[in-house]
């Protein structure tokens, strides 16, 4: 399997979602009439049920208590980062001004120096509550060196959710500098569903599973803010990733009777990313930069990189998106904008009535075909204008 690349060396091809296509099917579904609801397992409890597959990513620019709690009522799920400005700061709008109006030249000294103050144990708490008390699930990630100190507190405040988040994920992390986590063990002693990521192979995805997590992340590097492939070289496509991962949960599901939903992380800005996605196997997916162009989002239409911080060796940047909508917008509509950018559940449920899909799971069982030049076939007088499809 595979091409040759030189002398006793061979490479997958690998695809992203600009190269393939999803094929119409034979019978055609009122878009109205399908469902796209997602469960995420719970160990001693029915499912957390949510009514629409797409989670807000846990980025500074993107997710803050207020959109969290939008998010929530409006059926998604928006996850809070605990190790960011929202739990470092108390008040973090004067901070995220600052960053905002940074001049490009200086903004990844800027952010880290911001980043450098201390997480406060008792905003964590304090920032869960605040959710809890407006009625929104909540759910807040942090890297694997943090997640046991930080799950306990999460978990006494009322966290529904604990997102454990690294650039690669592995079950078997080795430093003889400080103490690995153990993820089986993490996952057993945390009473709320966890989730674990980012991974983008059949190998480690189903002995990530083996541990015993809710749902796992798939997707290293393709966020619109991510700058880990050019910086590291570390990635998979989207597509490639998330078909592999999929394999793997099927095969685990198959073995044990147990369903790890995976979610695709990154790389999707406009809905028909977002459909591939999914029925390329992903059960949900993960979205930043898409949601940093709403109205409510903290980062008023700028959006940087979990690891744009980094001491010594960012891999983030901040990009402008710019503000184009309310959140209701972008998941609902009515679209104002002719890229595909809002109306991401209006996108969905077209698709799946197109291709004759009434579940996800049916979405996941699609006829794929590769498609290099599916977004630029006949769409000259576009891309010469920059507008639909020709937009970037």
């Amino acid at each position: 399997m595979g091409m040759w690349i030189g002398r006793n060396r061979k490479a997958r091809v690998t695809y992203g979602f600009d190269e393939i296509a999803l094929v119409p099917g034979r019978i055609t579904i009122n878009p109205n009439e399908v469902d796209i609801a997602w469960r995420l397992p719970r160990r001693d409890a029915e499912p957390l049920e949510f009514t629409i597959p797409i989670l807000a990513s846990a980025m500074d620019g993107v997710v803050d208590v207020r959109f969290a709690i939008a998010m929530s009522k409006l059926g998604g799920l928006a996850v809070l980062n605990l190790e960011g400005v929202q739990t470092r700061y108390k008040n973090p709008q004067e901070v995220l001004q600052k960053i905002v109006e940074a001049d490009k030249t200086e903004i990844t000294g800027l952010l880290q120096k911001i980043y450098q103050e201390p997480v406060q144990e008792d905003l964590i708490a304090a920032r869960i509550r605040e959710m809890k008390d407006n009625g929104a699930t909540a759910a807040v990630s942090s890297i694997p060196q943090r997640a046991t100190e930080f799950g306990k507190i999460a978990q006494e405040a009322g966290a529904d959710v604990f997102v454990v988040q690294s650039t690669v994920s592995t079950v078997r992390h080795f430093s003889s500098e400080y103490k690995s986590l153990e993820l089986e063990k993490f996952c057993r002693e945390m009473r709320i569903p966890v989730i674990v990521g980012n991974t983008v192979g059949y190998d480690v995805t189903f002995e990530i599973m083996e541990c015993g997590p809710a749902a796992v992340l798939i997707g290293v590097g393709p966020g619109a803010a991510c700058t880990s492939r050019g910086v590291l070289g570390l990635g998979v496509p989207q597509v490639t990733a998330t078909v592999d991962c999929a394999a793997a949960r099927d095969a685990y599901f198959k073995k044990t009777s147990r369903y790890v939903p995976i979610i695709t992380d990154g790389g999707m800005s406009k809905g028909g990313d977002v459909c591939k996605a999914l029925a390329c196997g992903a059960d949900s997916v993960m979205v930043g930069s898409a949601f940093a162009k709403a109205h409510e989002a903290p980062g008023c239409g700028y959006h940087w990189g979990m690891a744009t911080p980094h001491a010594n060796l960012p891999r983030g940047t901040r990009i402008k998106v710019g503000a184009t909508g309310s959140l209701k917008q972008i998941l609902f509509g009515p679209a104002e904008v002719d890229d595909g950018s809002q109306n991401l559940v209006g996108a969905i449920t077209t698709c799946m009535g197109n291709v004759g899909a009434k579940t996800i799971a049916e979405f996941q069982q699609t006829e794929i075909i590769i498609a290099p030049s599916i977004k630029t076939e006949g769409k000259l007088f576009q891309t010469v204008q920059s507008v639909g499809m020709g937009t970037r």
